[in-house]
């Protein structure tokens, strides 16, 4: 049985804003000085490692935890998560009072561990598993059909997107006439909800998504619109990592231009820069869409430009070798 197209539209963001937007954050977009300086034109920062849960992600999985039928709840749930949508799951089941399992990498960083631990409580109980993300979500999936549990996806799902959307909305809301979009691919969720919001909110935005070489289905998938196979290596950017849905490569497709690849220096510059310059603590997968841009992946060409600093849950270990060396 084919799945039906994962297709929401600017209606359903709106009606995931109402719900979130006295649950979650309403985080700043703000001028930035030393990148508008650096590129010649004026760049603009949407701060969602100020978020609640220090990521995005507390928006699409708060959205969709609620959204569930008391029958899906009464299951269980289960869900796989490189961490940030594993503490959003965790905090909503707590508040929901839904026993929930969450799958995690064994390269899940300490810092999100700990944190998904700390939200969920007793109603959580936290997977570590041998492998990778891929690894980790095929086992999360299996678990879940064996024991009849509801699974809730950290991108591949419309309910999810709308939400991730909200921080597109909020940023359009606050700057409506930004011309050129930067953010981060990951799965597609976040990358899709933002490319909604901003294209209903100004048609003419041209949208970018970023990934490191060490993670890059969307690089090389993107040609012809067809997903391809990869070797994952080791990354900075762990929020980043994994396989990407064809269903929502087939939505990126629809309204963004395109992807810039960066490389793993790139993406450490990029968070040493954001701690010297804003002094702001970001995750590689945060600091993706700086990173291109110091990087000269892309020219604004004096366009105004919007960046989205996705998440800022990085291990305090791994920041200080990071800021030691840039």
């Amino acid at each position: 049985m084919n799945k039906l197209p994962i297709d929401p539209s600017i209606t359903d963001v709106a009606k995931a804003y109402r719900f979130l937007k006295n649950r979650v954050r309403h985080t700043p977009t703000e001028y930035s000085f030393p990148l508008s300086e650096i590129c010649g034109a004026p760049v603009y920062l949407k701060w969602e490692n100020q978020q609640l849960c220090g990521s995005f992600k507390l928006r699409g999985a708060l959205y969709k935890m609620n959204s569930l039928s008391p029958e899906e709840r009464a299951r269980g749930v289960v869900t796989c998560s490189s961490g940030n949508h594993g503490q959003g799951v965790a905090l909503a089941a707590k508040e929901l009072g839904i026993k929930t399992l969450i799958f995690v990498p064994n390269v899940c960083p300490e810092t999100k561990k700990t944190a998904i631990k700390r939200r969920g409580g007793e109603f959580i109980e936290l997977v570590v598993t041998s492998g990778d993300y891929d690894f980790a979500e095929h086992s999360a999936h299996v678990h879940a059909e064996k024991n009849g549990m509801t699974y809730v996806s950290s991108f591949e799902d419309a309910t999810v997107i709308s939400g991730q959307g909200t921080a597109g909305f909020e940023m359009f809301t606050d700057e409506p006439d930004i011309e050129l979009l930067i953010i981060p691919a990951g799965g597609g969720g976040l990358m899709n909800g933002i490319a909604i919001a901003a294209k209903a909110l100004n048609p003419d935005v041209e949208i970018w998504g970023v990934q490191s070489v060490a993670s890059n289905p969307w690089v090389v998938s993107w040609a012809d619109g067809i997903v391809r196979e990869v070797t994952y290596l080791e990354t900075l950017a762990d929020g980043l990592a994994g396989y990407i849905p064809q269903s929502l490569l087939s939505l990126a497709k629809k309204r963004v231009t395109g992807i810039l690849e960066i490389t793993e220096e790139d993406i450490a510059k990029a968070i040493a820069f954001l701690h010297r310059e804003h002094h702001q603590i970001v995750e590689g997968a945060g600091a993706v869409g700086v990173a291109a841009l110091l990087a000269g992946k892309i020219d604004p060409k004096g366009r105004k430009t919007g960046i989205v600093i996705s998440g800022g849950n990085i291990d305090e270990e791994k920041l200080k070798a990071i800021l030691s060396k840039y």
